[in-house]
């Protein structure tokens, strides 16, 4: 409805509220040759559209009145109300009413003009639901579709349930027909959500797919547990019943669940954990500019993407790769059109290009996530671990320092922990260099330590669907090596909430639960790709240089602590075995990295790391037998 006809209807509304007011609080026979009745109508009726167009009250579609909408409509009615006993109270010494005026008609007044305007606008809602529905344009009729519709069991009768079994009955064209919920809460048993009933708890799952002849079942747990979404998922695979399900809490920033973000279950889904309540620690990236390195990366762009949800100044996406970067960049201009991004190809190893940004940037908040990773690729290249984990961080901990940046989050791995590869050792040293310059400056510069996270470029899952892809074989290193998992949004959403927390100087570790088995992945894999392992064998290739059959998360002889997170850990590790200035180490290694000279790189390395083993050592040694093989 257009709202020139909402105003009219207003207006209508304005008037008999004023009026009633007067007749319900004295009588019909008190209306005959009472001036102050119409003078005050007359004033509702200027005054009280005047402070409803101030509070956008004509620029809404009420075709979808929600209740954000109504207390909005409360709020102006309120200060209508309000303006109103200030015109009374001007209007009574000026004799422009009668001196008898009764106060509590403008009480009255104001509860039937709330009752009347709220009225107005759900009633627009209830015919325009009444009227058979436009198509909307995400889901177009197809001409001459007569597709029966198939029936719908929704898991999770919580707010992202109810969004989409909302968006099922405003579009038939769906072809969806929302036929029950199923939920844990025994309090909403037998109760009815938009009039479709809640039917049972998960339990039930298998009985009503097959009474109610359910043809799909959408599991609409945001903020579920992955064993929650594993029974689901693994019950309507034995009942050979399609399931789909809505992103985790973490992806649906916006809290928006709708039935174009439903996608097939994935590893994320049957991994993650449930999300800890709690007061997000994000306001000092409100209105600040913020610098990600390697913001063309997946933890790089998932931190651009929190972060420009936290409403930043605007973002500075450093990264290397021109490819990747424009792709993000992309991405990000299309979720938050509002928030300035700057791309800034750069790599991190040239000491005066990274001084020239910071410079020109100026950030406040620096998240550092730019880093080689992969294992045995450094292994055989160290001087690139060298040069880029180590010698990049130091980069950019010095200009940080040389401008006005506050909080510096440096993200490491859990393999820097002993540290058996130089990959994890040039990233414990990346994590020395952050803490040294927390000490000599007294800013807030720490550092975020955590495991795999599911799906990252370059990542297991990712090769191992692949190798699906291909029909196969999917390849492990070893039958029982185990590895911690996290996923991307989860571990960016801590980090942030780390960076809120930190004081400068400090080791967290997020609580990456329990470590999982690399074969038990591959095989969850398999059978989310509709295969078996009879059809996609799994072979084991061997360990490489550098691995260890599990990770830890910290030193054994660490001192742990709880922070205000119950999924951030404050880790306090043993200091290092050698006394000295840290930009002199990394000196050396930059030395005997640029000549090559791998016995150099891994002497300073074993200098700084107590828990390090240094690779050349143990290169003729049988894996399972090797000192740091277990962890």
């Amino acid at each position: 409805m257009r709202n020139r006809y909402v105003l009219l209807a207003d207006l209508f509304a304005i008037a008999a509220a004023g009026i009633g007011a007067f007749v319900l609080r004295f009588d019909w026979t008190f209306l005959v040759g009472q001036d102050e009745v119409a003078t005050y109508v007359m004033a509702a009726l200027v005054i009280k559209p005047a402070l409803f167009y101030v509070f956008g009250m004509y620029n809404r579609y009420w075709r979808y009145t929600s209740i954000s909408d109504l207390r909005s409509v409360a709020m102006a009615v309120f200060f209508s109300s309000v303006a109103m006993g200030l015109f009374v109270g001007v209007a009574l010494p000026s004799r422009l009413i009668d001196l008898s005026f009764s106060r509590a008609v403008v009480v009255i007044d104001s509860l039937l003009t709330l009752f009347a305007i709220c009225g107005i606008r759900l009633s627009i809602r209830i015919i325009g639901e009444s009227r058979a529905p436009l198509a909307d344009p995400r889901y177009p009729l197809e001409a001459g579709a007569t597709s029966v519709p198939k029936r719908i069991l929704v898991v999770g009768a919580g707010e992202a349930g109810v969004m989409v079994v909302r968006e099922m009955q405003r579009n038939p064209h769906l072809e969806m027909e929302p036929v029950g919920f199923l939920d844990d809460d025994r309090a909403k048993y037998g109760k009815r959500v938009y009039g479709v009933p809640v039917l049972g708890n998960l339990q039930s799952l298998g009985r009503i797919v097959r009474v109610a002849r359910i043809d799909e079942v959408i599991i609409a747990m945001p903020r579920a547990a992955g064993a929650s979404v594993r029974s689901v998922a693994d019950m309507c695979r034995a009942m050979d019943i399609r399931s789909r399900t809505i992103p985790g809490v973490y992806e649906l920033l916006d809290g928006k669940a709708s039935v174009d973000r439903l996608r097939n279950i994935d590893i994320t889904d049957l991994l993650k954990r449930p999300q800890v309540e709690g007061r997000s620690r994000f306001d000092y990236l409100h209105g600040s500019t913020v610098l990600v390195t390697g913001a063309g990366g997946s933890i790089g762009f998932e931190l651009c993407r929190q972060v420009a949800h936290a409403r930043a100044r605007r973002i500075v996406m450093l990264g290397h790769g021109e490819n990747s970067l424009f792709e993000a960049h992309a991405h990000l201009h299309e979720q938050f059109p509002d928030v300035p991004l700057h791309m800034v190809v750069a790599d991190i190893r040239d000491r005066s290009r990274i001084r020239r940004i910071f410079a020109q940037y100026e950030p406040d908040v620096v998240f550092h996530a730019a880093a080689h990773k992969h294992v045995h690729l450094m292994e055989e290249h160290f001087e690139e671990a060298i040069t880029n984990n180590v010698l990049g961080t130091q980069h950019l901990v010095d200009a940080a320092l040389a401008t006005k940046t506050q909080r510096f989050v440096a993200i490491s791995t859990d393999k820097a922990v002993s540290p058996n590869g130089i990959m994890g050792a040039s990233k414990r040293m990346a994590g020395i260099i952050v803490a040294d310059a927390a000490r000599q400056s007294g800013r807030k510069f720490l550092v975020v330590r955590f495991g795999n996270v599911l799906g990252s470029r370059g990542s297991v899952v990712p090769h191992f669907k692949r190798q699906i892809e291909r029909g196969g074989p999917v390849t492990i290193t070893h039958p029982d090596m185990k590895r911690f998992f996290m996923t991307i949004p989860e571990a960016v959403h801590l980090v942030l909430e780390a960076g809120g927390i930190g004081q400068g100087g400090e080791l967290f570790v997020l609580n990456m639960g329990k470590p999982v088995r690399i074969k038990d992945l591959a095989e969850d894999l398999i059978r989310l790709s509709g295969f078996t392992t009879d059809q996609i064998p799994i072979l084991v290739s061997g360990m490489r240089r550098g691995e260890k059959l599990e990770e830890a998360l910290w030193e054994q002889d660490a001192t742990i602590e709880p922070t205000d997170h119950p999924d951030i850990l404050r880790v306090r590790e043993p200091g290092r075995t050698k006394e000295g200035d840290i930009r002199l180490a990394v000196q050396a290694l930059e030395i005997a990295a640029e000549t090559g000279d791998r016995v150099g790189v891994e002497a300073v390395l074993c200098d700084w790391i107590p828990t390090f083993t240094a690779p050349s050592l143990i290169t003729n040694v049988p894996h399972e037998l090797r000192p740091s093989a277990r962890g």
